[in-house]
């Protein structure tokens, strides 16, 4: 049995933000229906895998849902969308309000339907101030957070490719909606939860800002290069490997000294402390540089893990597949779809809980693969069904 047992979603979610929000939920046990466009939304078809033409980060986004296609454009669409609200706890939406507006799906049209609704919205820049009418990707969290101002090569910054600022959000707002949902239980009394990309890089990258707030300084962009201590990088191996090293505070400096065969490091005025360890990074960047140069990978791993220093293999995509530990924890569960070569990998339930853990029942639906039986459970016949479809509503 799921924690979310008994709660229904609605997901007008597209691309990541609310997605990935409303399948934590379903893999907690909640019914999520995704409702989209008679032509599929424009993130199914994004990075196609599968000869139906769905996208990875879509199979990922979507699995535990059952998919309705619907036109909430048209007033029959949106009698449809009546019905779904009355008997759904949590609506779960990404779109600016005018849109939200124009759906039936802003709150005060939702809770006048269902008083207890909680609705959850997640924008590129929140509502109230003077960007909330601009549409944003993930970029553009990462590019105004200052983050992106931070990162990357001395005369380039570079944007991270994977798309924290939306995956971020998306867990933001799961935590919003369950912290609704515990509030509805004690008064009986919905909420608008809202989440928004700018605010959770902001989250994210804060520290630069107290940092430039309060010193008046921004460090400059430092590749792999630790932003506040050293040794901090991607250090190559003999056989043509990575490995990551992240030395903090004055233990560990010490260890890696011994270890490092430069014992006199530690007591040298320069190192005293990680700031100071920063300013005079590339010196010790380089004796570890060196000190990796002629060992192969597992040897430098080995080596460090010995000395209790916290370091890491950089992976290729096929080496994370392969991994033992990946393949023990069971982090990637391996899920058949229509379509593809062969198995699917989903990342499980991010979290694990002892009584009640998250559980990948179902993989992502296809295009409008229950709207018979999703409009059945709220009183349309067949042939009411047949009907929206000759008439293109659904």
């Amino acid at each position: 049995m799921g924690v979310l047992d008994g709660i229904r979603v609605l997901d007008y979610g597209r691309f990541i933000a609310a997605p990935w929000c409303s399948a934590l939920l379903a893999d907690m046990g909640a019914d999520v229906i995704r409702v989209e466009k008679r032509e599929g939304g424009e993130d199914r078809w994004v990075q196609s895998v599968a000869d139906s033409g769905e996208g990875g980060t879509f199979l990922q986004c979507n699995r535990n849902k059952r998919s309705l296609t619907l036109d909430t454009t048209i007033e029959e669409g949106r009698e449809v969308t009546r019905k779904l609200v009355a008997g759904t706890d949590v609506v779960v939406a990404n779109m600016p309000a005018a849109g939200m507006r124009a759906s039936g799906l802003d709150y005060d049209t939702l809770r006048a339907i269902k008083p207890d609704i909680i609705l959850a919205s997640a924008t590129a820049y929140g509502e109230g101030g003077p960007y909330s009418d601009r549409i944003g990707f993930d970029g553009a969290g990462q590019v105004m957070s200052g983050a992106v101002y931070r990162q990357g090569l001395p005369d380039t910054p570079i944007r991270t490719v994977v798309p924290y600022a939306d995956f971020g959000t998306a867990l933001t707002l799961t935590i919003g909606v369950m912290m609704a949902l515990y509030h509805r239980d004690r008064t009986g009394v919905g909420q608008h939860v809202e989440g928004a990309l700018l605010p959770t890089a902001l989250m994210l990258s804060n520290a630069f800002l107290i940092e430039r707030a309060l010193l008046g300084t921004d460090k400059p962009r430092m590749v792999n290069q630790g932003t506040s201590v050293a040794p901090c990088d991607l250090y190559r191996t003999s056989d043509g490997g990575w490995v990551l090293l992240q030395i903090a505070g004055p233990p560990m400096f010490k260890r890696w000294c011994r270890l490092v065969g430069r014992p006199e490091l530690f007591d040298d005025p320069r190192f005293a402390d990680d700031d100071l360890r920063w300013e005079h990074g590339a010196e010790l960047n380089d004796i570890m540089a060196q000190w990796c140069a002629d060992k192969t990978k597992t040897e430098v791993l080995a080596l460090l893990e010995a000395a209790k220093l916290p370091a890491a293999p950089l992976h290729s995509t096929q080496d994370v597949l392969d991994d033992p530990h990946v393949e023990a924890m069971g982090y990637l569960q391996r899920m058949p779809f229509p379509g593809t070569a062969r198995d699917v990998p989903i990342i499980e339930t991010p979290f694990r809980l002892s009584e009640t853990p998250g559980a990948i029942r179902r993989r992502a639906p296809l295009l409008g693969e229950h709207t018979e039986e999703i409009l059945g459970e709220i009183g349309y016949s067949a042939d009411q069904v047949k009907s929206l479809r000759s008439r293109s509503v659904v």
